[in-house]
């Protein structure tokens, strides 16, 4: 059974970081098979893929995150990573992990809240 556990959310300032990770377990597969991501959904609004990252090392961004956030990989470790950097407030949302093969498995997500 897929699990995604995420961690690293909180409140953070205008202008601030974070990095989010999420660490995968259960997956019946070398993690270097599958498509990893992440997505968010603020208050009110549909959930929105983010960033995703294939096992090769091929990422792809939202333009509403482009040169602001980083998605990273730790195929050893099981793991992927979301850097957050010139955090805005309107990036307030919770996050979620996404696994990708064949079908999606998300996460249970992790807020980030940024507020001054």
């Amino acid at each position: 059974q897929v699990q995604l556990v995420e961690s690293g959310g909180g409140l953070v300032q205008p202008g601030g970081s974070l990095r989010l990770s999420c660490a995968a377990s259960g997956t019946p597969f070398t993690f270097t098979n599958y498509r990893m991501g992440w997505a968010r959904q603020a208050p009110g609004k549909q959930r929105e893929l983010v960033a995703t990252a294939t096992g090769g090392g091929s990422t792809t961004y939202a333009d509403s995150v482009k040169g602001r956030f980083t998605i990273s990989r730790d195929n050893a470790k099981n793991t992927v990573y979301l850097q957050m950097n010139s955090l805005t407030p309107e990036d307030t949302a919770v996050y979620y992990c996404n696994l990708l093969y064949g079908s999606n498995y998300w996460g249970k997500g992790t807020l980030v809240t940024v507020s001054s």
